[in-house]
């Protein structure tokens, strides 16, 4: 479930900036440049496409404890950007005044098609990259990844764009990002202390102990209960809040603040 949201939040953040640009575009009469504008996103996508094989290729070239150090990192890396990307839409409830800006200072340069393809570009490959790091979280976190529901986020995302920018509909765009910015507060802790998991089993941060081991024994067929934070249920709890049944000291303790903190940074700046 945690792709699902993930994906959805990405490709619809996406697709408002394109529909913003878009609507601006044919507002302000620069048609020539609409041409520009897709062909910026077309290649965004490739180019997300081609990160994410190297990227696979990259986190697959590794084994044993480099490969512990390599997962914690970039787990701890992507709770960090979460984190911003949360606190950020918080704070920004003016993004499409920001694109219109700038659009306009691309609209004034002396090779407009190029700043505006530039501008598509960045905005929407920043987004596949981010898209294509925490999906890589999850998987590591969860031990697979749902490609069913993370194409069915891409599909909820660009809808509800269409809605907002062709249909011209009301959507209560408010009430979609402060829910699931909420879920992915502890999407984003369940990262962190993921990270700092596989750093406690490099080496790298001390271990002490397990504080508690409430996971179910294993059924006797060798599968897991459904509550164990392996089973059905405990792994879509473990992908949404970041359930442990058998966390450490450090790993509760880094849940707790990353959940305590970040929901402090965005209620401040939500309202």
């Amino acid at each position: 479930m945690a792709e699902l949201i993930i994906v959805f939040r990405e490709v619809l953040e996406a697709s408002l900036i394109v529909g913003i640009l878009y609507t601006y575009l044919n507002q302000t009469n620069q048609i020539n440049s609409i041409s520009s504008l897709w062909q910026g996103v077309i290649a965004a996508l490739v180019a997300s496409v081609i990160g994410s094989f190297l990227f696979q290729k990259l986190a697959g070239g590794f084994q044993g404890q480099a490969e512990k150090l390599f997962e914690g990192f970039v787990m701890i890396i992507a709770a960090a950007i979460l984190g911003s990307m949360i606190v950020w839409m918080a704070k920004n409830k003016n993004i499409a005044e920001e694109l219109k800006d700038k659009a306009d200072q691309a609209l004034s340069s002396s090779k407009v098609n190029y700043g505006i393809f530039a501008l598509a570009f960045i905005s929407v490959f920043r987004e596949g990259i981010e898209t294509i790091l925490f999906l890589y979280g999850v998987m590591m976190k969860e031990g697979n990844l749902s490609i069913s529901l993370s194409l069915l986020g891409a599909v909820f995302g660009v809808g509800i764009g269409i809605l907002i920018f062709v249909q011209g509909k009301k959507v209560p765009l408010k009430t979609f990002f402060n829910v699931s910015s909420i879920l992915l507060i502890f999407v984003a802790a369940g990262m962190l202390a993921y990270g700092v998991h596989e750093l406690e089993s490099a080496g790298i941060i001390p271990n002490y102990g397990r504080i508690w081991d409430i996971n179910p024994p294993k059924l006797s067929d060798g599968s897991y209960p459904l509550f164990h934070d392996k089973g059905h249920i405990g792994s879509l709890f473990k992908g949404l809040f970041g359930y442990n049944g058998d966390p450490s000291l450090i790993e509760l303790v880094s849940w707790l603040l990353t959940v305590s903190g970040l929901t402090v940074m965005w209620k401040k700046y939500k309202d």
